[in-house]
């Protein structure tokens, strides 16, 4: 549930296990984009294949490590870093999987059913754009009409400029000429009449307040607003806490305007900076400073420091293998080397970003349903072996596995773990699993790609790789920890230092400790998360002694993560680096 940006995501499928049923075009959505996936078998036998980015506009880039494993099936992207595993359905129509570049997305593919068009097309049937007011800003609105040999009706729309793309309609009416369509997804509603000419509709967006929308027939679907690269402001003198709002404040202008922060989408962040000792918390949009947030992948260093705390007490050691803490019989002892509780904590396990008999029943809360028991079913079939390669490789699984593996070491679940050994000793009265009613109040409402209201997440297995909830203030003290351990009691510092000890290589310029990724550049410790509907992005630097939460109450879009790039202003503003700029 965690990454550092979302890239351009086309790639051709070559190399897999020779199936009949996995020849054909799907379609999927992997948050705002719309993808196509076009599989074929050549004369090899091996099948092949290209995924479009269609909102993006580009196509074929090449995958690599495609495995076939009876219904499992996953493959690489190296040019963009990501990966996609998931199940094929007995009938080969539908690939339930996940797209990972670090944050773990629902991605489902579903092979494209021939569509038997009407013979004499309705007089809507076509493409059609116009461009809706809303909060001071002009947003472009394209809708796709067509029937069927039934004459029934369908259409489906995109917002251009907020990558919510391909949404689907319900109830399309064509009565004489009045014309109309509901989005169940935002809750919005069109209707109005087709002119005489048949090139233009005439009529009424509601979402909230009605809005004049005005469509006019176009040859050629229009293109989505572009991702746009990061751009870099110049370089200003580090700023002190004390000027850190106002600077803020000018940074996020646009933002605010008609960016991830307007009016418009429900945005809010919470944001918290520690320098030296001093702390503030300064939030934007509909938000408090004691509103609760999922964190995400950022769960994956309270797991980690939950593994170090029971090291330090004695009740685990690193070089443990995983299967001493699982249920007595769940998986056989493998010849050679086995899966270690630091192999989890240090993502060099081997193992792959999610098990392939994770089939949720409900995309809205993908990982609900994945039990102990599923968790055990996996490993009973896949072992714990570990390949004598094993290089760094984001798993939810991993840490969800090391998370679940501890809980039943101590005899307990993993909310409890985190309560015993984390929240209770550092007095993060709000950093939970579970809220209580009193904080169902606080929970911020999350936000999908497209601003639309989300669902939050429930996590069980796997609670340990993304499950935690906190604010701003329970993060800053979390961070305060991280800076300082040697001002905490108990085991903490011990802990904690262990924490920070740098185990293995990610790449040229990041190293990982026990989950805590660092930046050899920049002297920062950091780790980021992204559910459905949140997204956040935590960082220490304990040479510069300071420490930045960002908490946002939505989840990442076509443009990558807002929670990511924000953290990484302030850092920059911190230290007197020129920042990213935060139009997105």
């Amino acid at each position: 549930m965690t990454f550092r940006c979302l890239s351009v995501l086309l790639y051709t499928v070559a190399g897999m296990a020779q199936t009949p049923k996995l020849v054909g075009d799907y379609s999927g959505m992997l948050g705002p984009l719309h993808l196509k996936l076009h599989l074929k078998t050549p004369a090899t036998g091996a099948i092949e294949g290209t995924l479009d980015s269609v909102d993006q506009g580009a196509m074929g880039l090449p995958g690599a490590n495609f495995h076939l494993d009876g219904k499992a099936l996953s493959f690489d992207v190296p040019s963009v870093g990501g990966k996609w595993h998931g199940a094929v359905s007995d009938d080969g129509a539908t690939l339930t999987g996940s797209w990972s570049q670090g944050q773990e997305i629902p991605l489902v593919f579903n092979r494209d059913q021939p569509f038997a068009a009407a013979e004499k097309p309705s007089p809507v049937d076509g493409i059609w754009l116009g461009t809706l007011s809303a909060g001071g800003a002009n947003l472009r609105v394209q809708t796709q009409v067509k029937s069927d040999r039934a004459g029934k009706l369908y259409c489906s729309l995109n917002s251009l400029d907020q990558g919510a793309m391909d949404l689907a309609c319900e109830n399309v009416q064509l009565d004489g000429s009045r014309f109309s369509f509901e989005v169940p997804a935002v809750k919005g509603s069109w209707s109005g009449t087709l002119a005489e000419s048949g090139n233009e509709l005439a009529g009424t967006w509601t979402q909230g307040a009605p809005l004049p929308l005005r469509f006019t027939r176009q040859t050629s679907l229009a293109k989505p607003k572009a991702p746009e690269p990061p751009k870099f402001g110049e370089a200003m003198p580090p700023v002190p806490l004390a000027d850190l709002k106002s600077v803020l404040d000018r940074d996020l202008a646009e933002a605010l305007k008609d960016g991830a922060l307007a009016p418009s989408t429900g945005g809010g962040v919470a944001i918290g900076v520690l320098q030296h000792g001093t702390r503030r918390i300064f939030t934007y949009g509909p938000i408090k400073e004691d509103s609760i947030f999922e964190i995400g992948s950022v769960t994956k260093t309270f797991t980690g420091l939950i593994l170090a705390q029971m090291v330090v007490q004695h009740k685990v050691k690193l070089d443990d293998p995983v299967r001493e803490l699982l249920p007595p019989g769940t998986v056989a002892k493998p010849d050679g080397a086995e899966i270690t509780l630091l192999d989890l904590a240090t993502q060099h396990s081997g193992l792959p970003r999610m098990p392939d008999n994770f089939n949720p029943a409900d995309l809205q809360d993908p990982y609900a349903d994945y039990r102990p028991a599923n968790l055990y079913e996996y490993l009973a079939k896949h072992g714990v072996s570990k390949p004598a390669d094993a290089k760094f490789n984001y798993s939810n699984l991993g840490v969800g596995l090391l998370g679940q593996a501890l809980a039943n070491r101590a005899a307990t679940t993993y909310p409890d773990l985190l309560k015993t050994l984390v929240a209770e000793p550092l007095k993060l009265n709000d950093t939970v699993v579970k809220l209580s009613p009193e904080q169902e109040k606080r929970f911020a409402q999350g936000h999908g790609p497209g601003h639309q209201p989300a669902h939050p997440w429930t996590l069980d297995a796997l609670a340990g790789a993304g499950a935690v909830r906190s604010t701003a203030g329970d993060m800053l003290t979390y961070l305060e920890a991280q800076l300082h351990p040697d001002r905490t009691a108990g085991t903490l510092p011990a802990a904690l230092a262990m924490c920070h000890d740098l185990r293995s290589d990610m790449s040229p310029n990041m190293k990982i400790g026990l989950a805590w990724l660092f930046e050899t550049d920049t002297g920062n410790f950091w780790h980021n998360g992204a559910t459905g509907a949140y997204s956040s992005y935590a960082l220490f630097n304990p040479k510069e002694d300071f420490a930045v939460i960002v908490l946002f109450n939505a989840t990442v879009s076509g443009n990558g993560s807002f929670a990511d790039t924000l953290g990484q202003h302030i850092a920059q503003r911190l230290t007197g680096k020129p920042a990213v700029l935060l139009r997105n």
